[in-house]
């Protein structure tokens, strides 16, 4: 996935990235509500040397310091100095504890010591950091004491005066003395916000990642065309009205309705050299939109001069008949069991469609839509009209499809939106192609509508590219049933 696609899964997952910011920013407002805030004293000492006034002395003095000052630091935590503070200040704590709270750093190419102590109370702080200074120097200056130089005390007595005290050659100052803190250390809100904001979009952004890796279906008409090399006829946007209002007829400047003169026309032009007569409508699964795309690119040809008849081919669960209020006991399964003929069933609706319904439901769908009769009765209907448009069961539930695909001249695929599967698209591909039928192209349904997708003012845009209808029919039946691949002329 390139970085385009992934912030466009960010864009289309966008209620995950909300989800999981408002529950990261939430855990750091919690974190910094329950924190019990630490306060930070600092001190600072300076170790010097006791030299003469000789230049070479003094820089002697500043090497010594320098080198040992990093040794000292780490005597700061120690037990010597730690458990007398806890006594003289009556901390209800350990030596251990105690020095757990306390950091001594040692700024580069310096002989200065800084002694941070964190504590709940901030006067408490000032008064531990001051107390840790002055007893790490007292220790410090014990430690550097020459033993050597300590005579006994017999030895005091024969030589009054002879030998004086040790001194340690280092001295230890304090340069700034710690003073209760303002404000505390931790926790910091601001901080932790802006790691909440980052922790949420780090979480979100691997989700989204995971979702998409995980995520088999189709996103746009170019990824289903690229996964099983069939040309995208066109894409159906997805309308909420469209249960209530299948037919784009009744709304015909709208964006739907444009889709579908669209698939009409790509599906003329995809096929210049040989036409197909019967097409197959048909899908993977259910809930697709295969039967919705049958009607409506049904009545877009009719609407364009075009001699169409739709078959309801779904004896299984017929839709086209209540669709458009016709009847529906009288159909296919009337003609294919002798009962009547197509004259006598066929009905006409707005538009100049005409609409075979599917007629009773049968027990044996699938032997009467590979039957011989049924190849009869598509071979009747092609010479009755210029194009016939057979809405079919899916694909994968049954095999009534199967048989009844190939006996028609194309078929037509249709894959919903964020839905259809790739396996689901693939076996259903597969499945067409054994039986020899030429599979024309699909049909993107259901897809979301970006907040350009809406054509607006130009109400009658699509217009312009269209054939009037009386003029398309006219040159259809002067060249023909070709002239449905090639609607160009008279633009």
């Amino acid at each position: 996935m390139d970085l385009q696609g992934f912030l466009k899964a960010l864009a289309r997952r966008w209620p995950t990235v909300v989800v999981c910011l408002v529950l990261a920013v939430g855990a750091a407002l919690a974190v910094t509500s329950l924190s019990t805030p630490v306060f930070e004293a600092r001190t600072q000492l300076f170790v010097a040397t006791r030299t003469g006034d000789d230049t070479v002395d003094l820089n002697q003095g500043q090497t010594f310091s320098q080198a040992r000052v990093q040794s000292y630091a780490e005597i700061v935590r120690t037990r010597q100095v730690t458990a007398p503070v806890v006594k003289q200040l009556r901390l209800r704590t350990t030596p251990e504890e105690l020095a757990s709270r306390i950091t001594a750093v040692v700024p580069l190419k310096t002989v200065l010591i800084d002694i941070t102590v964190r504590d709940t109370a901030p006067q408490r702080a000032a008064r531990i950091a001051n107390a840790v200074a002055k007893r790490f120097s007292s220790v410090i200056e014990q430690l550097e004491t020459p033993k050597s130089s300590v005579r006994s005390p017999r030895s005091e007595k024969g030589a009054k005066g002879d030998g004086a005290a040790p001194v340690s050659p280092v001295s230890l100052g304090v340069t700034q003395e710690a003073i209760a803190p303002t404000g505390p250390a931790t926790p910091r809100p601001l901080l932790n916000l802006a790691a909440g904001v980052l922790g949420g979009l780090l979480l979100a952004a691997g989700l989204v990642a995971l979702r998409e890796t995980l995520d088999t279906t189709f996103k746009s008409s170019e990824a289903v065309g690229e996964f099983i090399s069939l040309p995208g006829l066109g894409t159906i946007p997805y309308d909420r009205n469209a249960p209530r209002q299948p037919l784009v007829s009744a709304d015909g400047h709208s964006t739907r309705a444009e889709a579908f003169r669209k698939l009409r026309t790509n599906l003329q032009f995809s096929q210049v050299d040989d036409p197909p007569r019967i097409i197959v409508v048909t899908s993977s699964v259910p809930g697709e939109g295969k039967t919705n795309t049958a009607i409506n690119l049904a009545l877009s040809l009719a609407e364009g001069g075009v001699s169409t008849c739709l078959v309801d081919g779904d004896l299984r669960r017929p839709c086209v008949a209540p669709t458009f209020g016709l009847v529906q006991d009288a159909g296919l399964t009337t003609v294919l069991i002798g009962q009547a003929r197509l004259e006598d069933v066929m009905q006409e609706v707005a538009g100049g469609l005409s609409v075979l319904a599917s007629g009773a439901v049968p027990p044996n769908p699938a032997e009467l839509l590979g039957s011989a009769r049924m190849e009869e009765v598509l071979r009747e209907l092609a010479d009755m009209y210029q194009v016939v448009v057979v809405d079919t069961a899916p694909l994968l539930p049954v095999a009534d499809t199967v048989g009844l695909a190939s006996l028609a001249q194309g078929a037509l695929l249709v894959v919903r939106a964020a839905k259809t599967s790739r396996d689901q698209v693939r076996t259903a591909a597969e499945a067409l192609e054994r039986v020899g039928v030429r599979v024309l192209g699909t049909v993107f349904s259901m897809a979301p509508v970006s907040k350009g997708g809406r054509y607006g003012g130009y109400g009658a845009y699509g217009q312009h590219g269209e054939l009037p209808a009386p003029r398309m029919s006219a040159l259809l039946e002067g060249r023909g049933a070709s002239a449905l691949t090639n609607p160009t002329d008279g633009k």
